[in-house]
């Protein structure tokens, strides 16, 4: 509250008077209203400017940002422009700037016009091209990295380009229904082998209905929704965790498929025309069948075995109807994966998503004599909303106190894919496993930092510490681990770093500061940046590992640091703190496992996986000659085949749930069936096997344990 209050004073008075602008252009554009337009421009202008953590000048540099991103945003796959509509828009190129300062749009209002036209054009394009047989003996390649590629000569090598596209998703579905029947005639010898003509008709319309579809979904998108494409362009010039939400889309974000739904247990946002998956939902069943991952693109939804439906550019509440579903019945997505650019089917069985999976939960595993005890986090939560309302500080207290009674000699809190959540609780927990101090560091623009401390001097939890961390491990994790690191209190373990997000965003309705009365939606706005207690942020370079494991994300471009436009690193003088030197062994502990890490063949076997799919994510091109393509499937094939038990792993511990848990067995089997689950993957889980080896060898300084401040 105190950070709302704080941006609405400042930039209030000067943005209470908007309704006054002028607007001069006419309504040329469908459904468009010049005057909402203008307004939605002149208040994020100043909410911009005056609040957003980084000053950042409007001049040409911030004015070509916003040309680049703009006609991306319209045109990802250079399908509609050519070179000339790009010099025609270059007049612009260096204006945009003072265009915005004028509340000005003739930028946007020419791309905008230009682009609509394109989208007629395509459908003759598509349709002609789609028409006959494409040629599969010519040799040609595609190149589908189309960040790299430039915009077509002219109109003729533009239709070219669409051809290429059009063969590529062609060939596709080809290959797969060869594969398809070939699996057919090996269960059953009598069956009837279609010929490659056919095969390749069949897919061509495939590709037709298709391109139709998406199409009619294109011509239902509103100037709103056009608009807010631009919007984004520009208040992504100052970092790309600041977004314009459209009303409607506003509506959609406050959404959550993880709440009471019976669904997948996945939080999707719409980017373009695309469905991105936004995180899910721990304990739910795309979280369980462990395939869909946060940043992955779904394109076709299928009940059960019925013909996929293809999603792309349809409104995002459109979608979530065919992706939600009873409880039991089965989705399959066809989904773009974010990892490496493939294309992969992942079959989901639905089922009711509830939020206590999302909740702090313990095991309890025996080895070598002695218990340890492993908390799941999967996020930073608390809800004022709510009467009793659920907060993770709290929780993980209570959790700790009961492992306690259970004479536990370690603990593993497990961090892994939590995304971050409220840093009142990331301070809280902190301050359950050290006496008392500072936390993190926060800082508004062009102010000195805020020290955040742990007041409390009571220690819930003074024995050793391992923190179980991933590159999706964001916000608030980050700010625990750091402070775990700095003060040396626990051994942080997993990827090399964590994703690296050291900023804060806060939601503003733009409404607030105008008495216009139509709905403008919301800005989410960066307003602070996160500082470890050494000093040095968080942003991009995230927590490094103290024990480094290999893993499927270890040379993949992921996190922060992969960002275009991200805030960069800096740092700040050093809070005061002592660390607690809690271990008299920590420097051989952490040598030992990364000479057990070395020397393993399961983790040699996980780091060549990584670099395989590297290369994959790297080789972005693709023949169109149908006996190479075959080959080339082929060989990527073959070479996954030897991947395809990377993660195969059974160790012989036995978790179980605490005392007070499994009384509640009796009358809650769910939840029995639940933990039976989870107790089951932690057993196959490498991560956590190495990560109770350190434990177990680390030894405390002494029977005070920690140094008090």
């Amino acid at each position: 509250m105190k950070t709302k209050l704080k941006i609405t004073s400042f930039i209030l008075a000067s943005l209470i008077l908007v309704c006054s602008v002028q607007t001069q252009a006419t309504n040329s554009i469908n459904n468009s209203d010049p005057e909402k337009d203008k307004i939605l421009v002149y208040i994020l202008r100043n909410i911009l400017t005056r609040s957003h953590f980084v000053v950042k000048h409007m001049n040409d540099d911030f004015s070509e940002y916003v040309f680049n991103e703009f006609i991306n945003g319209l045109d990802p796959n250079k399908r509609y422009f050519t070179q000339k509509d790009i010099k025609d828009f270059s007049q612009y190129k260096y204006d945009i700037d003072n265009q915005l300062l004028n509340e000005d749009v003739t930028f946007y209002n020419l791309v905008y016009e230009r682009f609509t036209s394109k989208i007629k054009n395509a459908k003759s394009y598509y349709g002609d091209l789609l028409a006959q047989p494409f040629n599969f003996n010519k040799k040609e390649t595609i190149d589908v990295d189309y960040d790299k590629i430039p915009f077509a000569k002219n109109e003729n090598k533009l239709i070219d380009h669409w051809r290429k596209q059009l063969k590529l998703s062609t060939l596709i579905r080809i290959q797969n229904k060869i594969e398809k029947q070939e699996a057919a005639i090996l269960k059953d010898k009598k069956f009837k082998k279609r010929k490659f003509k056919e095969l390749e008709k069949e897919a061509r319309l495939e590709v037709l209905k298709n391109m139709d579809d998406l199409y009619v979904r294109i011509e239902e998108l509103e100037h709103e929704d056009w608009f807010s494409t631009f919007l984004n362009s520009v208040v992504g010039a100052f970092d790309p965790h600041t977004t314009y939400m459209a009303p409607n889309i506003k509506e959609r974000f406050d959404q959550d498929m993880s709440g009471k739904l019976e669904g997948i247990g996945a939080r999707l946002q719409k980017k373009g025309i695309y469905t991105h998956v936004f995180e899910l939902v721990s304990g739910g069943p795309a979280w369980k069948q462990g395939e869909l991952e946060a940043g992955d693109i779904i394109l076709e939804v299928a009940q059960g075995r019925k013909k996929p439906l293809d999603i792309v550019g349809m409104r995002l509440d459109d979608a979530i109807k065919f992706i939600k579903g009873k409880k039991g019945t089965e989705v399959r997505l066809t989904v773009k994966k974010k990892m490496d650019g493939s294309t992969k089917i992942i079959s989901i069985i639905r089922d009711v998503v509830e939020l206590e999976e999302t909740f702090v939960k313990s095991s309890i595993v025996e080895k070598d004599g002695k218990k340890y005890g492993i908390i799941d986090l999967p996020k930073f939560y608390i809800n004022f909303n709510e009467a009793n309302y659920r907060d993770s500080a709290k929780d993980m207290e209570k959790e700790i106190e009961r492992l306690k009674s259970e004479g536990v000699s370690g603990l593993i809190v497990d961090l892994r894919n939590n995304g971050g959540g409220s840093l009142k609780t990331a301070i809280e927990i902190s301050g359950l496993f050290i006496n008392q101090g500072p936390i993190v560091q926060i800082k508004y623009r062009g102010e000195n930092p805020i020290v955040k401390k742990d007041i409390d001097p009571k220690i819930q939890w003074d024995g050793a510490v391992v923190v179980l961390v991933n590159e999706f491990s964001a916000s608030a994790s980050e700010i625990f681990a750091a402070a775990m690191q700095d003060y040396k209190r626990a051994v942080i373990i997993g990827g090399n770093q964590t994703y690296g997000k050291g900023t804060v965003q806060s939601v503003l309705p733009i409404n607030q500061f105008t008495k216009y009365n139509k709905n403008l939606g919301a800005l989410k706005m960066t307003i602070q940046k996160f500082y470890r207690i050494n000093g040095g942020s968080t942003q991009i370079e995230g927590v490094y590992s103290d024990i480094a494991i290999p893993s499927r994300y270890s040379y993949m471009k992921f996190g922060e640091r992969d960002l275009e436009g991200a805030l960069i690193w800096d740092k700040v003088k050093q809070a005061d703190y002592i660390q607690t030197n809690s271990y008299e062994n920590f420097s051989d502990v952490i040598f030992n496992s990364k000479q057990r890490i070395a020397a393993d063949s399961k983790f040699k076997l996980i780091n060549e996986y990584a670099k395989w799919l590297k290369e994959n994510q790297d080789d972005t091109s693709y023949s169109l000659n149908y006996k190479m393509f075959a080959k080339e499937n082929e060989v990527r094939e073959k070479n996954a085949e030897k991947f395809k038990y990377v993660f195969d792993y059974k160790s012989d511990l036995i978790f179980t749930s605490p005392k007070y848990e499994q009384l509640l067995f009796k009358n809650d089997t769910a939840l029995a069936d639940k933990r039976i689950a989870w107790h089951k993957n932690l057993s196959k889980d490498v991560y956590v096997f190495e990560a109770l080896n350190v434990l177990s060898e680390l030894k405390l300084t002494s029977a005070n344990k920690i140094v008090k401040h």
